[in-house]
């Protein structure tokens, strides 16, 4: 059961056969599908000088962008850039630009993803991703990564990398509200440069990617594959667990646990970007202790419990184990192969202005 409402929770028909719910949304799903295609196709981003290498998805929900930025911010680094991450700082109350330090920023001001990827990259987080990008120019970074933005037109990419959960793929089909698509499939399809399949290493069986990855081939987009592959703090082999998470494919973190042998013996989910509150920590440590199970989340959330730490008696965010993920793209050097078509794209560029 869960604590809170989860995103999974408010559309859980998104990520099944359509049925009556969708078909009651299609109306208006209709309207806003053709306001994001024109968005998409019509408007002209601002334009920065500097490579931009963009990281999105087709729908909404967690689909590993947050790990691919990660992995493309360390690959950057490898190859001699200094990179920056443009955040829209989602869950953040920041209004104006605002670059982060992990060290004294908290995830109610910043948001919780860019507290993660600042500890491996400079980031800037605005709502206006030009902004942010120049920010990041200013501190002297040469090759920018942006953290979503891909239906946006904020600001123009070199390259647009679309990431795809195999697990979930794009669910439905449908747009906003009647499925999770973000704009007509078509459209996106159009604007991107490659996709990622990402494939939980629990995954067996059916690939609820196969129709995008099909399309994409038909539409000679290229796709590439990387592992999501779970780690944690401690071992947690033979373990059991109360986990719990407020993010948006809560079950995705659940099957992590279970990947590293141990058991989740009671879940709950919160809604994504959660700000969790005293009492909800409370009641989870006494579930947990009542059960004899040991309290587990994502290091996603972790960010967020630290800012009410001193707000509950005890040292209890010791008892937590924190799971966290990383992709393993194999010994192809996909990341390093797309780092430099970014910025000859970005060269391409500078010479047509």
């Amino acid at each position: 059961m869960a604590a809170g409402k989860s995103q999974r929770d408010a559309s859980s028909f998104w990520w099944d056969k359509a049925g009556w719910q969708a078909c009651m949304l299609s109306p208006l799903a209709a309207i806003y599908g053709s306001v994001a295609k024109k968005r998409m196709i019509n408007t002209e981003p601002p334009q920065i000088d500097l490579p931009v290498l963009c990281i999105g998805n087709f729908t909404v929900g967690g689909a590993g962008k947050t790990p691919t930025c990660i992995a493309f911010a360390e690959a950057a680094k490898a190859e001699g850039f200094k990179p920056g991450i443009v955040s829209r700082g989602y869950g953040g109350s920041f209004k104006g630009v605002h670059l982060v330090d992990p060290a004294r920023d908290t995830a109610k001001l910043t948001g919780d993803e860019p507290l993660l990827l600042a500890r491996h990259a400079m980031v800037a987080v605005c709502a206006n991703r030009l902004n942010a990008a120049q920010l990041l120019e200013q501190q002297g970074c040469d090759f920018i990564i942006m953290d979503d933005g891909f239906q946006s037109a904020r600001l123009f990419y070199d390259y647009a990398l679309v990431v795809i959960d195999a697990a979930r793929g794009i669910g439905n089909g449908r747009i906003i509200p009647a499925g999770p698509l973000r704009a007509p499939l078509p459209a996106q399809m159009q604007q991107a440069s490659a996709l990622l399949r990402i494939t939980p290493n629990h995954l067996k069986g059916h690939d609820a990617s196969e129709n995008v990855i099909r399309m994409a081939a038909r539409g000679n987009k290229p796709f590439f594959d990387a592992r999501l592959v779970s780690v944690a703090e401690q071992p947690a082999e033979g373990k059991g667990f109360l986990a719990f998470a407020g993010i948006g494919n809560p079950q995705k973190f659940y099957s992590s646990v279970t990947e590293l042998g141990g058991e989740v013996v009671i879940s709950r989910s919160f809604g994504d970007h959660y700000s969790y509150k005293p009492e909800d920590i409370r009641k989870l440590l006494a579930e947990a202790r009542e059960a004899n199970l040991i309290l587990a989340t994502t290091a996603k959330d972790y960010v967020r419990l630290r800012e009410i730490q001193s707000s509950v008696e005890g040292d209890w965010l010791r008892e937590i184990a924190i799971f966290d993920v990383r992709l393993d793209f194999g010994r192809e050097k996909i990341l390093q192969r797309i780092i430099k078509t970014t910025r000859q794209n970005f060269l391409e560029r500078s010479l047509e202005i």
